[in-house]
């Protein structure tokens, strides 16, 4: 039996995130939900893992961002 990771996390999708829209004037909470997903300029892209933690701040700002699945 192998010990360790067997390459598993590969299997984990990832979702690219795009800032569209202005953090200015936005409550504290999205903009520490932006500023967490490394969002901080409009256009800026990121691409994280396809958790519930990442699908619950994407939610947060979801009129904000553009969501696509990672190529």
């Amino acid at each position: 039996s192998r010990q360790g990771s067997s390459g598993g996390e590969q299997l984990m999708a990832k979702v690219e995130i795009t800032l569209k829209k202005s953090l200015s004037g936005q409550k504290e909470n999205i903009r520490e939900s932006a500023k967490s997903l490394g969002l901080k300029k409009i256009g800026q892209k990121t691409v994280r893992e396809d958790t519930a933690v990442v699908r619950g701040q994407i939610q947060t700002i979801k009129h904000l961002v553009e969501v696509e699945e990672a190529k």
